[in-house]
């Protein structure tokens, strides 16, 4: 079925309706295939784990090569309590199927997947198990690709207060799925708790600074062009000094991936504002109902 779309009243032409979820249509749209794809911070056997998201993403997003650069299984959480549902097997299953049709696969374990960190250097099928890597862009520029943790005072040095800052970290994503969920309810979109408290409390912004900062430190020493991290569910792609810092975000809270084109450039994809879904207005339920 089609349907014509409009945005800002701007006719965007026809659209294929493959689905219905709630209030929104979901709506067909091209596989884009790039040089390289860059996900982090999914905490997969998490309950703030946006899998069904990613499950999209990965359905229209494609990749010569692929980093999943840290906290991709949340080891913390798994040890203490199993929660593992389909739409997180189904993540798995995508990545694989897209290890096994060519894809190069290159997994940096984060602290959350720190009991992978042993197998660093080995491949497992299609995976290949790195502490850290450089990689070079198609326009010769050189990344250090790392999660980050490393560089985290807190991590390092008060492993404690890192378990206490996931808890209530967590306290604030499952408040934030309640609140959303009473949201889309009311036709309102998607509105991130701990992102907006990133921006306002002061020391949020604060440690975001020295952590770019650090890892920016860590690039030059390393000779290289730039850095290429997560850790801190924070997408940034910017300068800082003579590095290009690239933070790729998270799959809990904004939801977002780097992707290097053909010509060497990287873009941050925020799957939330770009995931072809919109919410239907009367005239558009109309025609999906027909």
């Amino acid at each position: 079925m089609e349907i014509r779309l409009q945005v800002n009243g701007v006719c965007q032409g026809q659209v294929n309706v493959i689905g219905k979820r709630g209030n929104q249509v979901e709506l067909s749209r091209p596989m884009r295939r790039y040089r390289t794809l860059f996900l982090s911070d999914m905490h997969l056997g998490t309950r703030g784990c946006q899998a069904h998201l990613l499950v999209d993403f990965l359905r229209y997003h494609d990749a010569d090569t692929i980093y999943l650069v840290g906290d991709i299984i949340d080891g913390w959480r798994l040890r203490k309590s199993w929660y593992w549902p389909q739409s997180h097997n189904d993540v798995v299953q995508k990545l694989l199927r897209k290890g096994r049709k060519g894809s190069k696969i290159i997994y940096v374990p984060g602290n959350h997947d720190e009991m992978l960190r042993e197998y660093c250097g080995h491949s497992f099928g299609s995976i290949e198990l790195k502490l850290r890597d450089i990689y070079e862009l198609a326009d010769g520029r050189r990344f250090l690709v790392i999660h980050g943790d490393e560089f985290d005072v807190v991590v390092c040095n008060a492993k404690w207060l890192a378990f206490l800052g996931d808890w209530a970290y967590r306290v604030a994503i499952s408040f934030n799925t309640l609140f959303n969920a009473v949201r889309r309810r009311l036709g309102f979109g998607y509105w991130s708790l701990s992102a907006w408290l990133k921006y306002k409390v002061k020391n949020a912004v604060s440690f975001i600074g020295n952590f770019e900062k650090a890892l920016s430190d860590e690039a030059e020493r390393h000779n290289v062009d730039g850095v290429i991290c997560g850790h801190i569910h924070h997408a940034a792609n910017h300068k800082m000094g003579n590095i290009d810092y690239v933070n790729i975000g998270d799959w809990v809270e904004s939801c977002t991936a780097v992707v290097e084109h053909n010509d060497g450039r990287l873009e941050i994809i925020r799957w939330l504002e770009e995931r072809p879904v919109v919410e239907t207005p009367d005239v558009v339920k109309s025609q999906v109902a027909a």
